[in-house]
């Protein structure tokens, strides 16, 4: 097949996108496809040029990608650098590209890649993707909506509330929340805005820092616990896997430097416990409406309580994600993850 993996973008893990899609294409083309791997901001060329034969000479037509930094990329800089300097989401030739793929692998990841205004154009335009259709995209990446989506069907979330910049509560008593409590942009990823604060002055700061990404935030109780993962693919559980940080939380940095935390699948806990989050991730995207594959990320207290934090609708595939771990524990290697994905997602265009 004729296949787009798609990548970058504006988003904060634009970095982390790259690493993903560059992934994807390169198992893609292992498994005898013609892949391009595109930059859906920076597009191909600078101007409508004759697409024929693109992907014949697919590796030329791909864009070439570094490693992920330390920091969230400065995407200022990377607007100033689009040759053609347009405002428009969609680089040059991305939308004729795609429209010639047979399918597209989505390997966007944050704001307009997994907020479903992506997905929401291609159906529009007639364009196969991978992954979750817009409204169920949508609804996983506003925190604040998806935790009110868990409590109304019975999901297991801690508690808290969301508020925009201008509505927004400075004083921390009257949020009704107690110290520890976690501060995060609503519809981040990758923990980037995160932070965990014990008095009133890390919450005011910890809010500043928040809203640097966003004009909505999400206060909610801190649980003191393990932390855990829980794909979903075609509708069923993968194996749990546990997360647990060398030092701090699982934060941008913990997530993409090899290293930086011991994750361990299948997990380490009671047939009974892996059972209850396994049947909760199942929970989670059928009430937010996801299909081919997804990931909830959970909370274990010290009396084995379970809290899920939220659902990624395109789920991380560089070399220390989460969801490639969790096929391998069922003995499917990445390049069959990546076909599997794919045959997924045409089903649904049948």
């Amino acid at each position: 097949m004729n296949i787009v993996v798609l990548a970058g973008g504006l988003s904060t893990e634009r970095d982390v996108s790259f690493a993903t899609g560059s992934n994807v294409a390169e198992a893609l083309r292992k498994n005898g496809h013609q892949v391009i791997l595109l930059d859906v901001f920076m597009g191909y060329g600078d101007s409508e040029r004759d697409l024929t034969g693109v992907f014949e000479r697919s590796r030329e037509a791909s864009v070439s990608v570094s490693g992920i930094t330390e920091d969230a990329p400065n995407l200022a800089e990377v607007k100033k650098s689009r040759k053609d300097q347009s405002d428009c989401f969609f680089g040059p030739n991305v939308i004729a590209m795609c429209q010639m793929a047979d399918i597209v692998f989505l390997a966007l990841h944050g704001e307009n890649g997994e907020n479903g205004k992506v997905q929401a154009t291609f159906d529009l335009y007639g364009i196969k993707y991978t992954g979750t259709g817009y409204l169920g995209s949508a609804l996983a990446m506003d925190k604040g909506l998806s935790k009110r989506l868990f409590a109304a069907n019975g999901i297991p979330t801690p508690a808290g509330i969301s508020m925009k910049k201008e509505e927004c509560q400075w004083e921390f008593a009257k949020t009704g929340l107690t110290f520890p409590c976690v501060v995060k942009p609503c519809c981040g990823g990758s923990s980037i805005g995160v932070s965990i604060v014990k008095n009133e002055e890390e919450y005011r700061k910890a809010l500043e820092e928040a809203f640097r990404w966003e004009q909505e935030v999400v206060v909610e109780e801190y649980i003191q616990g393990r932390e855990f993962s829980v794909g979903v693919m075609d509708s069923r559980a993968l194996p749990v896997i546990e997360i647990a940080p060398i030092e701090g939380f699982y934060d941008y940095k913990n997530k993409y430097a090899a290293g930086s935390a011991v994750e361990t699948c299948p997990a380490e806990i009671s047939a009974e416990i892996t059972a209850r989050m396994q049947r909760c991730a199942e929970d989670v995207a059928k009430v937010l409406g996801l299909n081919t594959y997804s990931r909830m990320d959970f909370l274990l207290d010290n009396e084995n309580h379970i809290y899920c934090l939220e659902a990624n609708t395109l789920p991380g595939m560089t070399s220390t994600s989460l969801i490639p771990q969790e096929a391998k524990a069922i003995g499917i290697n990445f390049e069959q993850l990546c076909e599997k994905i794919v045959q997924i997602s045409l089903r649904k265009y049948q």
